[in-house]
């Protein structure tokens, strides 16, 4: 009888002990020490920076690593320490600068286990996360841009040329060889732009050119279009010079239009929204643009020439220009506005400040058009020789303003518009992490470095609904020194975790892990890497 209750009150005494080893293994908050303070306080902003840092933990602890990373991503370490009870006080080595910083570190608790953690507080405000410039390769963006402006030359210039040729000149001769070579310009530099495009897609260097994988990559971009119907353009503005005068016309009119048709097709006007206003717009102002530029290096050259037919062609370029003009200016005006969205872009981003320097030339341009217009058009179109000599010099002026034009606008290809860029700031960045006992997906909103919002969809690991009693999102760097941020999460009641006090202080892989508490006895931890951007400098 005796020996049976002995028995019992073995069993029992040993199922105790077995239900506190497994509450000790399943509960992590029993085994580790807990951070309880700080100075600075976590998110903190500071007048100046401390003398000290002080961790204050639940029990004492002995620090393993201590980092301080700045703003700008740079980890120094913190030797200098003090231990005073359950308290890590560390001391500050350098002066502070404004912005935010990371305080990391790693412990071990007096039971040997090793915890870590990281918090943020910042000097006079919080910073924006360090901007990183692209790595620029010169020589590929430098043939880009050259066969960009080749191509603006044979599509305005010879396209242009030629429809100025057929409808104004009427069988004039002067200018036939410039508008030819511009259209032979044109067809060397569609193809070619056409590699380079796959170039930049790929990140590829200029010695890869000649590798098919790059030519396909630019046929399958919107481009691709571009440069089909370019070389359409240029074919039918080459066979309006070459072929009888009867299919002149028609044939200059349909390469004007497939000129603007081309540019239509890709860049960055054309993808924005409405697209059906952008691409209209596109098309006029591209079919503006070869009307006038395309007209200027016939009419110059014959009134240098002082042929009979000179004030003819002057008058009818007289006629046409004014309306040409009008709709060239309201379609410019309208994809600016479109594009830059806000006046401090014009200063703020490369896109902007180019278009300052496109319309400071075109100032110009149009002050000196006007003076021709109004102050020596009619003394030519009545025959005065001297002035035809005079507007032939200025025509030859605005062919060089058209020319740096042409030289700003090429440089739009490397520079997206204030609009696109605040479309690829908003973006997120998302992971789906799976594990056998539960699965997140997580999404993180912007998906570059700076203040943040994280969300979190809970299930578990077989798709079902998980009614998690908490959860922790931690976010730590190692090649950087950042140990885990941790933030908990709360929820709304869209059943979704979320995540609103996050600072992301610096781009690049990061690990993310979430803390799934199932119940009292039972805690989930699942982690993956996670990409953050960086702030880029405007191109």
């Amino acid at each position: 009888m005796a020996g049976k209750l002995v028995g019992r009150v073995a069993g029992g005494v040993l199922a105790m002990v077995m239900l506190l080893v497994v509450m000790a293994s399943t509960n992590p908050a029993f085994a580790h020490a807990a951070l309880i303070r700080t100075d600075p306080a976590d998110g903190g902003v500071l007048t100046q920076g401390p003398a000290q840092f002080s961790l204050t933990f639940s029990e004492p602890v002995s620090p393993l690593v201590l980092t301080l990373v700045k703003p700008d991503g740079t980890p120094v370490p913190l030797t200098s320490f003090r231990l005073s009870d359950q308290t890590v006080e560390i001391d500050n080595p350098q002066t502070l600068k404004s912005g935010t910083h990371v305080l990391s570190w790693r412990v071990i608790s007096a039971d040997g286990h090793p915890v870590g953690g990281s918090l943020l507080f910042s000097i006079g405000a919080p910073s924006e996360p360090p901007a990183v410039p692209e790595a620029v390769d010169w020589p590929q963006r430098s043939a880009i841009w050259i066969g960009k402006v080749l191509l603006y030359i044979g599509l305005f210039l010879g396209v242009g040329g030629a429809f100025a040729l057929a409808w104004l000149a009427r069988g004039e001769q002067a200018g036939r060889r410039f508008v030819i070579a511009s259209i032979l310009c044109g067809l060397i530099a569609a193809p070619l732009s056409l590699g380079l495009q796959g170039l930049d897609a790929l990140e590829a260097p200029l010695s890869h050119l000649a590798q098919p994988v790059i030519w396909r990559t630019g046929l399958d971009t919107s481009f691709g279009w571009t440069v089909l119907v370019a070389l359409i353009a240029l074919g039918l503005g080459l066979l309006s010079l070459a072929g009888p005068r009867a299919v002149a016309k028609p044939f200059a009119l349909a390469g004007l239009v497939g000129v603007g048709i081309a540019l239509a097709a890709s860049g960055h006007a054309s993808a924005a929204e409405p697209q059906w206003l952008t691409r209209a717009m596109v098309f006029l102002h591209g079919a503006g643009i070869a009307l006038w530029a395309g007209a200027l290096m016939p009419l110059g050259l014959v009134l240098k020439g002082q042929s009979a037919e000179a004030a003819p062609i002057l008058r009818r370029f007289s006629r046409m220009i004014l309306p040409v003009v009008i709709v060239l200016v309201a379609a410019g005006v309208v994809l600016a506005i479109i594009q830059v969205q806000t006046p401090a872009a014009l200063v703020s981003t490369s896109y902007g400040k180019l278009l300052l320097i496109k319309l400071g030339l075109l100032v110009f341009l149009f002050t000196l058009a006007a003076v021709n217009r109004w102050k020596l058009t009619a003394a030519a179109e009545a025959g005065a020789t001297e002035v035809q000599r005079r507007l032939a010099r200025s025509i030859g002026v605005e062919m060089l303003i058209v020319l740096a034009i042409f030289g700003v606008a090429a440089g739009w290809r490397f520079t997206p518009p204030p609009r696109a860029l605040a479309i690829a700031a908003a973006q997120p960045v998302s992971v789906h992490i799976h594990a056998l006992q539960a699965m997140a997906d997580l999404s993180i909103t912007p998906g570059h470095a700076g203040p943040v919002v994280a969300s979190m969809i809970i299930m578990t690991g077989d798709f079902g609904p998980l009614d998690a009693k908490e959860v922790t999102l931690a976010l730590s760097k190692p090649d950087s020194g950042i140990e885990p941020l941790k933030r908990a999460a709360t929820k709304p009641g869209d059943g979704s975790w979320r995540v609103d006090n996050l600072v992301i202080p610096v781009p690049g892989r990061w690990t993310v892990r979430i803390d799934i508490l199932v119940s009292d006895f039972e805690m989930v931890k699942i982690e993956a890497p996670v990409d953050i951007r960086a702030v880029r400098l405007d191109r």
